[in-house]
Parts: C-alpha cells; sequence; structure tokens
C-alpha cells in the first residue's frame, strides 16, 4: 500500500526528530567518554582530546542544532535568542579549539616531537583556522550593511554551507584523532567502531538540517 504524501512527510519529520534526539544525546555523551578516557589534569596532553571534543562535538554540534525545526532545545524562543545563544556557544568551541591547539603545540615542543606532521594534525590545524575565519565571517550576518553587494538572505546560505564544511571538517579531525596511537592503545573492538560512528551521525544530522533549511528552499524557488 503506498504512503501519502502527509503520512511520507510526517514519517520523515519523525526520523528527523528521532536522528536529531541521537545527535544531541551523542554530542554529550562522546565528549564525556574522552573526558574518561584521558584523564584531564593527568598530563599535559589530556586536555587536548578533552578540548576538542567539547569544540567539535559538543558546542558546536549544539551551536548548530540549535536552528533544528524538530529538535532544537530553544524551540520556544525566539531566533534573535537562538542567533545569540548559537553565537556564544561558537566563540566558546572556537576558544576550545584554540586552547587544544595551543596545549598539542606546546606538548610536542617540550617532548622535542615534528609538528603538524600527521593528518590528524593538519586537519586539525586547518580546522581550527577556518573556524577562526567562519566565525569572523559571521560578524557579516551581525552587520550585513559592510556587504553592500550582498543580500542578507544570501549571506545566510553562505555562512552556512560555510559553516557545514568547517563542521565536517572539525569531524573528520576527531575521527582521524581516533585512529591515533594514544586512542587505538586504549579503545579497541567494537568500542573503537561505535566511537567513530558518533562524529559520523552528527555530521549526517547536520548536513540534512542545514541542506533542507537553506539548500532544498532555494532550488526549490527556480
Amino acid at each position: 500500500m503506498a504512503l501519502t504524501a502527509e503520512t511520507e512527510s510526517r514519517l520523515y519529520r519523525s526520523l528527523r526528530a528521532v536522528a536529531g534526539a541521537a545527535a544531541h544525546l551523542v554530542a554529550l555523551g562522546f565528549p564525556t567518554a574522552v573526558a574518561v578516557l584521558a584523564r584531564p589534569g593527568s598530563s599535559l596532553f589530556s586536555w587536548h582530546p578533552l578540548l576538542m571534543a567539547l569544540a567539535f562535538s559538543f558546542l558546536m554540534t549544539e551551536a548548530l542544532l540549535i536552528f533544528s525545526p524538530e529538535t532544537s532545545l530553544l524551540r520556544s524562543f525566539s531566533r534573535k535568542v537562538k542567533v545569540r545563544v548559537h553565537w556564544v556557544l561558537q566563540l566558546l568551541a572556537l576558544l576550545c579549539a584554540l586552547l587544544g591547539l595551543g596545549i598539542i603545540t606546546y606538548n610536542k615542543h617540550l617532548n622535542d616531537k615534528a609538528h603538524f606532521v600527521t593528518w590528524h594534525g593538519l586537519t586539525g590545524l586547518l580546522t581550527v583556522l577556518y573556524t577562526s575565519g567562519q566565525c569572523v565571517g559571521g560578524v557579516l550576518l551581525l552587520y550585513p550593511k559592510l556587504m553592500k553587494n550582498w543580500t542578507l538572505a544570501k549571506l545566510k546560505v553562505y555562512h552556512a554551507t560555510s559553516g557545514l564544511v568547517g563542521y565536517l571538517l572539525g569531524c573528520a579531525s576527531l575521527m582521524l584523532g581516533m585512529c591515533s596511537l594514544w586512542f587505538t592503545a586504549s579503545v579497541t573492538s567494537v568500542s573503537w567502531y561505535l566511537a567513530m560512528l558518533c562524529p559520523l551521525l552528527t555530521s549526517l544530522v547536520i548536513m540534512n538540517q542545514v541542506s533542507n533549511a537553506y539548500l532544498y528552499r532555494k532550488r526549490s524557488q527556480h
């Protein structure tokens, strides 16, 4: 029996709501697991994985999920409030990422190790630099008059899509970090695969959210 368009739409929204709820759980659960594994304070290095997990798994994920029509924790609030909270979470994410980058750089310096010679290190550096630029670019949404030849709607589309690229870079950096000797020495077998699924799940949820909010809507207008 074929599903009606209304039933299909309701089913799709329900699946998005379930996936969004799972993303919230992963956003909090993954950094918690990393904290247990790293034992922050046990060494200088121990702060690096925790800060990066907080930045890209928790803070940045929640900053983007705020705009989800199905699973936002601030659904009853105005868009103005959501934007402000988004800004706060993104700035906190950038701060954590910069601290995490500074700590690992200093730790390698203390141990006389080479900097940025692995895919994880290079991707992590690129992600932090990109995130910094994305935050600066977000200022244009607060002061759109600075870009006289661009409409606010177009700025929102480019900010959202470029933000998605930055988020995917963050997820890729986390996944590459889980291939490191430090992580694989402690997390093995099924647990390792489950850990790898965490950033993969959140990235799929965020991609779906951004494409539905901006890309699909833009295509439908043509």
